[in-house]
C-alpha cells in the first residue's frame, strides 16, 4: 500500500536503464526449507539473459544511508495478455523505460493495481520471499473488481523469483534492509470510451530499500483528517487499485505541513470509526486485547496485517477485527500500524482537532514482541513452522 500515488510517473519517467523468549516457543533458530520453492538456474530461463554481473556478491551502495526510494536495480519482468486472453510466458529484461500509448487504459481511467513485498537476506547466505502467494491472490481479486485478466498465483510466485534471483546483488546484507519487490497490473491497451482495455501487462521490478518512514522505528504522530476519506463503501477501498492512493496526497501533505508523520482516516459514513492510515493498517492495545478496525469493503486486507493477527493469537492475545470508535484511543495503551513497507510501527501519538492522545512508547511492548517474531520469520533468525517463507536458490 505504499506511493501507488506517484508510481505511474515512476512507471513511465523513472524505469530507466542501470548500470547495473517464552512466547516465542513456537518459533526458533533456523527458517524451514519444507516450504521453500525452488528456482531453476538463469541458464533455463526462456529468454536465456545473461547475468554479467552474478559474480558481484553486491551492488555499489551504501547501504547505512538506504532510505525508502527508488534504486533502479538490473532486470524487471515482463509478460502480456489481451482482454480475453490469459496470461503466458514472460520474460526478464533489463530495467529501462516502457513505451506507452497516450490512450493507454491505466492513463486515462486509472485501470491498474500493484502490489509490493519483500526480500530478505538471511546470516547464513540465504535469500527468502514472505507469503508472496497471498500477494498473487489479492491481486487476483483486485484484478477481478477493476476487470482485468490477472496472473495465475504460480505465475505472479515465478515472477517475484525471477525478478529477485536476476537483482539478487541489490538484496542488502542481514540487517541493512530488503529488496522490495513491487509487482503491476495495469491497462496498456489503447482505449478511448469508457471500457476495459484491450491489452494488459503485468511488471515486476525491485529496488533495495530501508525504513519507510522519516522516523525510522521512531514513534509515528499520526494527524485525524475529518476532511477527506479514504474509501468509500462500495468504492474499491478494499482492492490495491492504484486510485485509492493519488485521492490521500492532499491529506498527506497536509499533515506533514504540520509536523505529522501520516493520516489516519476515519470511515465514510459515520465520520468516527477507524479506518487505517494512507500506507498502513491500524491496530490498537488494551491489556492483552488487540483490535484492528474488521474487512469490511474499505479496508485493504494487508499481508503483514494477517500475518501479525495470527502471529498474536500465538502469542497469547486476544484479537479483535471489529469496528473501532475513535473515542477508544483514549483507553489505548498502545497503537501501531503495519504493511509491507513500514513492518510495524509504533505510534506515540494521534491528534483530532486540538485533542493529542498520547500512547506507551517505552518498557515491555506488545508492538516490538510482534515485531521481533514478524522479522524473525522473515529473516530466516526464527524457525517457520506455518509455511510462510519460500526459499530462492
Amino acid at each position: 500500500m505504499v506511493q501507488g500515488s506517484s508510481y505511474i510517473c515512476s512507471l513511465v519517467q523513472s524505469l530507466r536503464s542501470a548500470s547495473f523468549p517464552s512466547k516465542l516457543a513456537n518459533y526458533s533458530g533456523y527458517t524451514s526449507r519444507a516450504a521453500s520453492n525452488s528456482l531453476r538456474h538463469p541458464s533455463t530461463y526462456s529468454n536465456k539473459i545473461q547475468f554479467e554481473n552474478s559474480e558481484d556478491e553486491y551492488a555499489d551502495v551504501d547501504w547505512d544511508k538506504l532510505g525508502f526510494g527508488l534504486t533502479p536495480t538490473d532486470y524487471m519482468y515482463v509478460m502480456r495478455c489481451s482482454k480475453d486472453d490469459n496470461f503466458k510466458e514472460g520474460r526478464l529484461s533489463r530495467y529501462a523505460n516502457i513505451e506507452i500509448s497516450p490512450s493507454a487504459g491505466v492513463l486515462n481511467y486509472g485501470q491498474g493495481i500493484y502490489e509490493g513485498t519483500k526480500a530478505n537476506r538471511t546470516e547464513d547466505g540465504r535469500i527468502l520471499l514472505f507469503r508472496p502467494d497471498q500477494n498473487a491472490t489479492r491481486m487476483m481479486h483486485g484484478a477481478e473488481r477493476m476487470c482485468m485478466p490477472s496472473p495465475s498465483i504460480q505465475q505472479f510466485v515465478d515472477a517475484v523469483k525471477e525478478t529477485v534471483f536476476a537483482n539478487k546483488r541489490w538484496i542488502p546484507p542481514p540487517g541493512k534492509g530488503s529488496l522490495y519487490v513491487r509487482p503491476l497490473l495495469v491497462g496498456t491497451g489503447p482505449i478511448l470510451g469508457l471500457a476495459p482495455a484491450p491489452e494488459y501487462t503485468f511488471l515486476v521490478y525491485a529496488s533495495p530499500v530501508r525504513n519507510y518512514f522519516k522516523e525510522g522505528t521512531a514513534p509515528l504522530n499520526l494527524y485525524i483528517d475529518e476532511e477527506f476519506v479514504r474509501a468509500s463503501p462500495g468504492g474499491a477501498g478494499g482492492v490495491k487499485t492504484i486510485t485509492n492512493y493519488a485521492p490521500v496526497l492532499k491529506a498527506i501533505a497536509r499533515a506533514k505541513d504540520r509536523g505529522f508523520s501520516d493520516v489516519l482516516y476515519l470511515d465514510a459514513v459515520n465520520r468516527k470509526y477507524l479506518e487505517e492510515v494512507s500506507s498502513c493498517n491500524i491496530f490498537i492495545v488494551k491489556g492483552n486485547r488487540i483490535s484492528t478496525p474488521a474487512i469490511s469493503g474499505t479496508i485493504l486486507q494487508g499481508i503483514t496485517r494477517k500475518s501479525i493477527l495470527e502471529i498474536a493469537r500465538d502469542h497469547g492475545y486476544q484479537v479483535e477485527e471489529r469496528a473501532i470508535p475513535v473515542d477508544d484511543l483514549g483507553d489505548a495503551d498502545e497503537v501501531f500500524c503495519t504493511g509491507t513497507a513500514v513492518g510495524v510501527a509504533p505510534v506515540g501519538s494521534i491528534t483530532q482537532r486540538n485533542r493529542r492522545i498520547e500512547f506507551k512508547t517505552e518498557s515491555s511492548l506488545v508492538w516490538k514482541e510482534l515485531y521481533t517474531t514478524l522479522v524473525g520469520l522473515q529473516t530466516g533468525r526464527i524457525e517457520d513452522k506455518k509455511g510462510w517463507t519460500v526459499e530462492i536458490h
